[in-house]
């Protein structure tokens, strides 16, 4: 009896595994198309059912995991800033002896890439920022405090050693986080305006080569970024 309950454990745990997968590769395409549907319509605007129409999914899969609109939207920031936290973890991790100005260089090229492979992220923050709502408050509060608790002091070490201009280290950020957002902000007004797709890679590297060439110089490695693939 032993052998045969062993051998089903065992043959069972390959399928919870697969079916544990298919769970977190649904939540993710939810989740995705959660940030589309409030950088295109806003919080009001947005609806659970559009957000399945997306899908192809039936509404009740999605209030399944997600019982109301607001918490679909807190799960789907921390979905999106999870993403670049674990980008930044793996070339950049805390423990990392990299200097602090190669350390920035890096972690604004990965918030980039995310933003270059997903432009409906920053949309879908800038609608946040257009009013003064509890959801902007949690998501400060929640995330990106935090990482302000990362980037802030290598900033201001930066800064010490000369390497940056001794403002505020905020002001820098905020920067940082405008040149990082650009072709995601300006690439349907660039497309109009020049015929030049945010889309195309040699003008995703070339547009990160100025940004890298103009704010860190020689005193970071520069590196070609390439485009990523969208988010999972």
């Amino acid at each position: 009896m032993k052998v045969v309950a062993s051998a089903t454990r065992r043959s069972t745990q390959p399928r919870k595994r697969a079916e544990q997968q298919r769970s977190l590769e649904t939540r993710a395409s939810i989740l995705n198309a959660a940030i589309a549907e409030f950088a295109e319509r806003g919080f009001e605007g947005a609806s659970i059912r559009a957000i399945a129409d997306r899908l192809g999914l039936q509404h009740p899969l999605i209030t399944y995991h997600y019982r109301s609109k607001d918490i679909l939207w807190r799960a789907a920031a921390e979905h999106a800033f999870a993403q670049i936290k674990a980008g930044w973890d793996v070339l950049t991790p805390e423990t990392s002896d990299l200097p602090p100005l190669v350390r920035l260089r890096e972690e604004y090229a990965t918030l980039y890439r995310y933003t270059v492979a997903f432009p409906e992220f920053h949309r879908f923050m800038r609608q946040e920022s257009l009013t003064d709502n509890p959801r902007l408050k949690w998501v400060a509060e929640t995330v990106l405090t935090p990482l302000l608790g990362r980037l802030i002091p290598q900033i201001a070490a930066a800064q010490k050693q000369g390497l940056l201009p001794a403002v505020d280290p905020i002001l820098f950020h905020y920067m940082m986080v405008s040149l990082t957002a650009t072709l995601a902000g300006f690439g349907p007004e660039m497309q109009v305006t020049s015929g030049r797709s945010a889309e195309d890679k040699d003008l995703i590297e070339a547009y990160w080569h100025l940004v890298d060439e103009t704010v860190f110089g020689e005193r970071a490695i520069a590196k070609p970024v390439r485009a990523g693939a969208r988010p999972r």
